[in-house]
């Protein structure tokens, strides 16, 4: 049995719970950071913005001795500043980089000029994120979401501008476009063109059933570390399971990830089966579900944004995860009523409050009579 080092980042508290139908109480997400964290990951990524007691929760669980704990932090000051506050030593800074999310709400022609222009202005507003959370001793690493559909050169300055800020690059196939031959040939790319300096993970998403085969060639690219969730729990059809990736990597090529306690995978996965939680199969009807806010907000200008198929619709719920885009997609885009923004941001705070005292997600009929309508 040959030992590799592999950073493993750990997304079941945060991505993992925003599979529609999936609830973590305090309770729940205490037990589960405590399991997977006697698993030897090196990472545990929770995310304070949620809401407050997604922040208390962040700050406990610090306090408790868990050094892997991390924040996934948006873009912004206060954002780093609230992350810092929870007690992380470590956060992880996000931003899309695909030039179809970073032209979602371009208002002028997407010529060759303009989408420079928008992607110099994304490179000017993370490197100076970056250069602040740095500034207050944070160690930081850089999420690209859809790094999968981004211009490969534009994706290579990324990499090289951010490199003396991170510790890593972590490329995200978000709607899970890629296969396993186009995922070794772009990581061995990814590599030669960045000159191996900076570590790239991977965290990729099982839209197509692809995920676990994507992740495995990836590392044999030279990926230095993966994202996923325990059970492969997620939004749509799911991560890329943790375990699953761990063992196949021991049992395929007899490679023992250092530091990782194959023992301790299993009892993390026999929790969330005493609870229910289960992955949303690839192509099934509950993998075409949307809650979290950011997602739902490109929905609504960009029908492709994150959502992979031709045929079938996006099917938008409310709960913990909404953003005030959820309920602008139901009154404009369902409805054609629009309301003023200032009701998308009353209704959210409504809906999100029950649903976290009920500890459940709402489909669209169920949120209607909620809000009266």
């Amino acid at each position: 049995m040959t030992q590799i080092p592999l950073t493993i980042f750990d997304e079941t508290l945060r991505d993992g719970e925003q599979q529609v139908g999936i609830f973590f109480d305090a309770q729940t997400k205490g037990d589960l950071a405590r399991l997977i964290a006697k698993t030897g990951v090196h990472h545990v990524a929770l995310m304070p913005a949620i809401h407050p007691t997604e922040a208390e929760l962040v700050k406990n669980l610090v306090d408790r001795n868990l050094p892997q704990i991390v924040a996934s932090t948006m873009m912004g000051k206060s954002h780093i500043d609230q992350s810092q506050a929870c007690g992380v030593k470590t956060i992880i800074l996000f931003n899309a980089v695909s030039d179809r999310l970073l032209t979602l709400r371009a208002s002028s022609a997407l010529d060759s000029t303009t989408i420079n222009q928008i992607r110099n202005r994304m490179l000017d507003q993370v490197l100076a994120h970056l250069q602040y959370a740095a500034s207050r001793g944070l160690k930081i690493c850089f999420a690209a979401e859809d790094a999968s559909r981004a211009d490969f050169d534009f994706l290579v300055e990324c990499i090289n501008k951010f490199q003396p800020y991170i510790e890593h690059f972590i490329l995200c196939d978000t709607v899970g476009i890629l296969t396993p031959e186009d995922t070794r040939l772009w990581l061995r790319n990814l590599i030669e063109f960045t000159g191996n300096k900076t570590p790239l993970c991977v965290h990729f998403h099982n839209d197509r059933g692809l995920a676990l085969e994507n992740t495995i060639q990836a590392v044999l690219a030279g990926a230095t570390g993966i994202s996923g969730t325990f059970g492969g729990i997620g939004e749509r059809a799911g991560n890329v399971a943790l375990e699953q990736v761990l063992h196949g990597l021991k049992l395929r090529y007899s490679w023992h990830i250092e530091g990782i306690n194959y023992d301790a995978l299993t009892e993390v996965t026999k929790y969330l089966s005493s609870k229910g939680f289960r992955a949303n199969a690839p192509y099934s009807i509950e993998s075409l579900r949307y809650e979290t806010g950011i997602h739902v907000d490109s929905l609504c200008s960009d029908r492709f944004s994150y959502y992979l198929f031709t045929q079938g619709q996006p099917e938008v719920w409310y709960g913990k995860f909404s953003g005030a885009s959820n309920f602008q997609y139901l009154f404009e885009h369902c409805l054609q009523q629009p309301q003023p923004q200032s009701k998308y941001q009353e209704f959210r705070e409504r809906i999100k409050h029950i649903a976290i005292a009920q500890k459940r997600s709402f489909d669209q009929a169920e949120t209607l009579n909620l809000l009266g309508y």
